[in-house]
């Protein structure tokens, strides 16, 4: 996962917590939905690019994709 994706992915994930935060504070249901469900998108991104890089990094270890000599 680029340094790129995972910035957008946590800002993604804090701007759901103060939704969240800030829909509590003024009893809008909707703006606490919106927050739980930015941070759930966020989290799930985190995830899957952390599965990824996992994948690509046992590739790496096991040499799939090296020039044969």
């Amino acid at each position: 996962m680029g340094i790129g994706d995972k910035i957008q992915n946590k800002a993604q994930e804090v701007g759901g917590k103060v939704k969240e935060a800030v829909g509590d504070a003024t009893d809008n249901e909707r703006l606490q939905a919106e927050g739980v469900a930015d941070q759930a998108g966020a989290k799930a991104k985190q995830a899957g690019e952390a599965l990824k890089d996992g994948v690509k990094d046992a590739a790496d270890k096991a040499g799939v994709g090296r020039a044969q000599n």
